[in-house]
């Protein structure tokens, strides 16, 4: 009798163990779900505000049937709208992954993409190209400046790379060294600067403060391709990148290889932020706040933190793309300005929260 007893409480353990499992599996999957939905309505609603506003009604209409409502409203929504709209989540995808994965690879949660030096190197290759007019690549027109600020970006990635291949190097040295690379090509920027002309100077501070007036259907097919590689790649590594936070000594004795995991991650880090510092600038705060509020939802499971970030990242830029336009009517101010606005207090309280808990 006092056998069977043991045993219906083992059962009644393992019940409520795998009821407990799938109750948290459905809410974090429940979870991803409304964000998609506030995605789409934001998405939507980009669209819609602007100057002449449309309803919410019409802008669905035209998106479903271009031509709807006439050519005039087909070309402001599908020509001009639209790929600002679309851009707006798919940079914010970039930046939410990137930054998920940058905190994973430092294990810090105060950690964002653009924390190894890669916004001050993509500002300076823009502002050679803007000044100089020297570039990488040669005959490229109007793209020299994306095009800089890529290659620039991916030249500082690459110099991280080497520098963990260095045997002993560990993610504090990493982190000073991205520290270091900041502050050197800020002092080169600020050189930039000085010698640029009042035109020149004023395109810098534009590009630096991060628009998405440079959008068009180019930018959102190399951009979605670039995810469309780059998410798949990842999620056949969450079980890798999930033991990583459980920490080095758990991972290794998993049987994961962290040397690679770490260079593999790095080049989508790298590949993710130079695309979206290329296309509209230095946009701070997403990659840093997508991630930490992703966590606070799903905690730290790897195979619904990335998605999760990427579509927190994506709502944070879309909903920063309709303040920015409608603050002031006729207004449209640049998404870095507004980004940082809200990014600042939210950084102040994960760095209060940060500090309770290594105090505890």
């Amino acid at each position: 009798m006092k056998v069977s007893n043991q045993g219906h409480e083992i059962l009644q353990k393992q019940h409520d163990l795998i009821s407990g499992f799938v109750a948290s599996e459905s809410k974090k999957i429940q979870m991803l779900t409304i964000v998609v939905v506030l995605l789409a309505i934001s998405l939507v609603l980009d669209v819609s505000i602007g100057p002449g506003n449309f309803s919410f009604s019409t802008v669905l209409d035209v998106l479903m049937n271009r031509e709807s409502h006439g050519i005039k409203l087909e070309v402001i929504i599908w020509d001009y709208r639209l790929p600002i709209a679309v851009t707006a989540v798919i940079v914010g995808a970039m930046l939410g992954i990137s930054g998920a994965l940058m905190q994973t690879l430092l294990n810090n949660p105060l950690a964002e993409p653009f924390t190894l030096g890669v916004s001050s190197a993509a500002s300076f290759g823009a502002a050679l190209a803007i000044v100089t007019g020297i570039g990488f690549v040669a005959n490229v027109g109007s793209l020299l400046v994306t095009l800089n600020a890529f290659i620039f970006a991916l030249v500082t990635c690459g110099l991280l790379l080497l520098l963990m291949r260095i045997k002993g190097v560990g993610t504090q040295a990493i982190i000073l060294f991205g520290i270091a690379i900041f502050f050197a090509f800020n002092a080169m920027l600020a050189m930039m600067e000085y010698g640029a002309s009042e035109t020149q100077l004023q395109r810098i501070v534009f590009w630096m403060l991060g628009s998405l007036n440079r959008a068009s259907w180019m930018q959102i097919f190399w951009g979605t391709s670039l995810l469309a590689i780059i998410m798949p790649f990842c999620m056949m590594r969450t079980w890798r990148l999930t033991a990583l936070r459980l920490g080095e000594e758990s991972a290794l004795s998993m049987g994961v290889d962290l040397a690679r995991l770490r260079i593999e991650i790095l080049i989508c880090i790298s590949l993710l932020a130079a695309t979206a510092v290329a296309f509209v600038g230095t946009i701070g705060f997403v990659g840093l706040v997508g991630p930490h509020i992703a966590r606070l939802l799903v905690g730290e499971n790897q195979r619904y933190f990335i998605p999760l970030s990427a579509l927190l990242g994506a709502l944070m830029l879309s909903v920063t793309s309709i303040v920015s336009k409608a603050l002031t009517p006729g207004i449209i101010y640049p998404i870095g300005i507004i980004t940082a606005l809200i990014g600042v207090p939210v950084f102040l309280a994960i760095i209060i929260r940060h500090s309770k808990e290594q105090n505890l």
